[in-house]
């Protein structure tokens, strides 16, 4: 498995630049791999100093290649360095006798890099996008240019386009995804499987409430509070959110909004929580808003259980694993419409959904689960049961397994033999 940008690891730690969402899937899916009594390789790039090998559990070990040096490099600057990370890691492979079976690889970056391990290992390579550079492109605004130097759209989509006819199969995340890679990359509907992200369901799960009381009561949070969590990029559309909660004030006046967003680590994460509080001044909640930073992974579940109401407010969303482990926890979740999440839930019955870029129609959609309990109650119930049952990790890696069977053995140098690399 390739996941080759942000801090990859055992433990991750969730916050920091390019580790979020992702990070989770890939790990998750890793566990439940060797669960199921495979050995998995979860490969990435070594920097900052980093150890070379984390054994996680038997059968899992997070192997760090080291390339482009000893510093912290942006997924949309590794263009200039995967071909060296390609070369390391087959020496390390040939160096090691290392004999795999397939390449799953996560986000474009990766997939470019694992298209050509499959092809020097002669082993099939199946892809998992996570999101798309012309989805991407088409949702931001601003200067063409700016974003052209900023973010590589060109030379991302040129090599995902590359990647996607090359692989041998795709694993989307979404229907709206599998659309998307029809219409902008033209594949067709027998090279790809949907399989959406998993929850790890032993730790998001809803607890009674008398001890969601006492967590509240722990963290500072109640039936009130409305959360969001995730890493600080503006296609999170925190700003939305805090315009839309001056709507949710004028229907809920003791409403809070508890934003969880960015490690506080990095200059620019900083002066972008200044320009989001600069806008909570315009909308005039800066009273009613609670920052923090980074939390602790161990947190997490109690965090979805003490807020009255989870909100995804994404400009676009691939897909939003941190609504659906609220939903798991038993928390009434508002979630964008712009992504594939809002498809593949019932409004009213496990979930809600809205266009956060109309601020009042998200802020009064985010008041309901505040202002009715019996609506917040049917939420909680269906919604922690709609999560388990449909996104539990388990399931997720046997569908996934059973991509990987149709296609191990393809290249094999005679028929019924196993192929030796090395």
């Amino acid at each position: 498995m390739l996941s080759v940008h942000g801090y990859v690891g055992g433990d991750p730690e969730l916050g920091k630049p390019d580790t979020g969402g992702q990070v989770v899937f890939v790990l998750e899916l890793a566990k439940r791999f060797a669960r199921l009594g495979y050995r998995v390789d979860l490969v990435t790039r070594r920097f900052e100093g980093q150890r070379r090998v984390d054994r996680v559990i038997d059968g899992l070990r997070v192997l760090r290649i080291p390339f482009g040096g000893s510093g912290f490099i942006r997924k949309e600057d590794m263009h200039d360095y995967l071909g060296d990370f390609v070369t390391s890691f087959l020496h390390t492979a040939m160096s090691h006798e290392l004999d795999y079976d397939v390449v799953s690889s996560h986000y474009w970056d990766a997939g470019w890099a694992g298209q050509k391990i499959a092809e020097e290992l002669n082993i099939p390579h199946i892809h998992t996008p996570h999101s798309l550079g012309s989805w991407k492109r088409e949702q931001m605004s601003g200067s063409t240019d700016k974003m052209e130097s900023t973010y590589r759209f060109e030379e991302r989509i040129r090599k995902e386009f590359l990647v996607y006819r090359s692989c041998d199969h795709i694993v989307a995340t979404t229907r709206e995804q599998l659309e998307l890679l029809k219409k902008h990359y033209d594949l067709n509907d027998r090279n790809i499987t949907v399989i959406p992200p998993g929850i790890d369901e032993n730790r998001f799960v809803p607890l009674p409430r008398d001890r969601v009381k006492r967590v509240r009561e722990r963290l500072g949070m109640s039936e009130k509070t409305i959360y969001a969590v995730g890493r600080m990029a503006r296609n999170k559309g925190y700003d939305l959110l805090i315009r839309s909660f001056g709507a949710t004030r004028q229907i809920v006046p003791d409403a809070k909004l508890l934003l969880a967003v960015g490690a506080g680590e990095d200059v620019k994460e900083e002066r972008k929580v200044a320009e989001l509080r600069k806008v909570a001044s315009a909308v005039g909640v800066a009273d009613d808003i609670i920052w923090e930073g980074y939390v602790p992974d161990e947190d997490m579940a109690d965090r979805y259980r003490s807020a009255g109401v989870f909100a995804l407010s994404s400009r676009y969303e691939p897909f939003g694993m941190t609504a659906i482990e609220a939903m798991a926890c038993g928390t009434p979740t508002v979630v964008t419409v712009h992504g594939g999440l809002h498809e593949i839930i019932s409004f009213g019955r496990n979930c809600l959904y809205s266009d956060p870029l109309h601020p009042e129609e998200f802020g009064a959609v985010l008041s309901l689960p505040l202002r009715y309990p019996r609506l917040a109650e049917d939420l909680s119930i269906e919604g922690s049961r709609f999560a388990r049952r449909s996104f539990g990790w388990t399931g997720i890696a046997k569908r996934t397994l059973e991509v990987f069977d149709r296609f191990r053995g393809k290249y094999a140098t005679t028929a019924g033999e196993a192929r030796k690399p090395f």
